[in-house]
């Protein structure tokens, strides 16, 4: 095991030189740079600028020099100092931006995967064993539709319903007259009052993709002899459930480890546009939209890294669950 983990360590380093290649060049392809789209839009507004102030700007922010040296720069910084570099868009380091937003993002993030997991594992269960009984039916049309709603659809018409017979504003985590104020016992209930509906929205979907997932494998693996044979033994009907079938049938959710870490990092990136919501995923659109190349890049390489050590996490849990995995790496 301590080898298959020093191999996909350094797996890790290599897939993250090469994502931050990419991604940088990515970023800078299409034509004109942060500065040109910044000139552009102020010269519409009808401000007038000299070509002396723009080279001064593309000095100052380091846009003069050829995107290998500026690359090379990048990651030496965040190698070597931990400094992400400068967000042109926000005129702030990026790392203070993404301590502003991470602890949204963490809180929204947590709480839909825990309400996703604390729904999905009961009612997959339910479901197999319970097998074309009216819940199962009940259970299976939520997962459908849950499935086939886009999140960002659902979104909107609950803003529309609770706007509409509630007069209630859902967007956002806290009121306008919270914008800006330190945290207090008055924000903290009105962020209270607003987290339900995003995590609702963010969770379902998760929820109605991992029921149908762990009903389909728990109905595989309670028709199979070693259940028969167990049950023929004595064992009673729940304990033989959790104990046998339960445990390898939870392996694909212990699988999706590996995206959960990126979605806790990013959130839900459409429905934090909709909703207004603080999370580093909306940061990265923005970035994208703006071209600031540092910002986007030390996102998507965060993004990136979560996703390959989420990776590694999950083969290691199902290792530890599933004693025929253990068997086969030895």
């Amino acid at each position: 095991m301590a080898q298959f983990i020093l191999r996909r360590v350094g797996f890790i380093a290599i897939l993250l030189v090469m994502v931050s290649i990419i991604s940088f060049v990515i970023i800078q392809l299409p034509p004109g740079d942060w500065l040109s789209s910044y000139v552009s839009a102020l010269r519409t507004q009808g401000a007038q600028i000299n070509d002396s102030v723009i080279e001064g700007l593309r000095v100052q922010y380091c846009l003069d020099q050829p995107p290998v040296q500026q690359y090379f720069t990048w990651v030496t910084n965040i190698v070597l100092h931990g400094d992400y570099g400068f967000s042109f868009s926000y005129g702030r380091p990026v790392g203070e931006l993404l301590a502003e937003r991470l602890p949204w993002t963490l809180l929204i993030s947590i709480l839909s995967i825990a309400l996703t997991y604390a729904l999905a594992i009961p009612i997959g269960i339910y479901s197999a064993t319970h097998q074309y009984s009216s819940r199962d039916y009940l259970f299976t049309f939520i997962g459908f539709f849950g499935l086939s709603m886009p999140g960002f659809l659902l979104a909107l018409i609950l803003m529309y319903l609770a706007y509409k017979y509630f007069g209630l504003s859902v967007t956002g985590l806290f009121s306008p007259k919270y914008m800006g104020e330190p945290m207090s016992w008055d924000k903290f209930v009105d962020i209270l009052g607003h987290l339900p509906i995003p995590v609702l929205i963010i969770s379902l979907s998760g929820t109605a993709g991992l029921i149908r997932v762990l009903r389909g494998t728990l109905l595989d693996e309670i028709r199979r002899p070693y259940v028969d044979t167990a049950r023929a033994k004595g064992l009673k009907e729940r304990t033989l459930l959790y104990r046998y079938p339960v445990r390898i049938a939870i392996n694909p959710l212990i699988s999706t480890v590996g995206w959960l870490l990126p979605s806790v990092f990013s959130g839900q990136t459409i429905i934090s546009i909709v909703l207004n919501l603080p999370t580093v995923g909306l940061l990265l659109y923005e970035a994208l939209r703006a071209q600031d190349t540092y910002l986007a890049g030390s996102i998507v390489m965060i993004l990136a890294l979560l996703t390959l050590i989420g990776t590694l996490l999950s083969d290691i849990l199902l290792a530890v669950v599933d004693p025929r995995i253990r068997i086969e790496e030895s």
